[in-house]
């Protein structure tokens, strides 16, 4: 599978998760939903999200998907950095942190290697 269709169908799966079962999303990714009942809105602006980059990369072609390419790399990217300041600042425990972090430095890399590969 190409693999920026395999990113991007897990981005559909991520965030369909996230905004039809945001709880369980909660619980997938390790967070409390009974300590922060706002994680449900946070989860559901987060599937949206994935579900948007993730349908419009995969109805993409040519420069379109290259450049949707290069926005879900910044968008992953900017949750790495997210996810490192959470562990850093202690809202989230440091193997929490490094374990959401490495979903989205993993996109980042795949992303990267998909637009040096043409």
């Amino acid at each position: 599978m190409n693999p920026v269709t395999g990113l991007n169908i897990g981005r559909l799966v991520l965030g369909a998760l996230a905004l039809l079962a945001p709880r369980l999303a909660s619980k997938v990714f390790g967070l409390d939903a009974q300590e922060n009942p706002q994680l449900g809105y946070m989860n559901r602006m987060f599937g949206s999200r994935e579900v948007a980059l993730g349908g419009l990369t995969l109805a993409a072609s040519g420069q379109r998907r290259r450049d949707l390419v290069l926005t879900g790399i910044a968008v992953d990217a900017a949750d790495v950095v997210a996810g490192v300041a959470a562990g850093a600042n202690g809202s989230v425990g440091r193997t929490r942190a490094a374990l959401l972090v490495l979903p989205a430095a993993v996109a980042v890399v795949v992303g990267v290697r998909a637009i040096s590969q043409g």
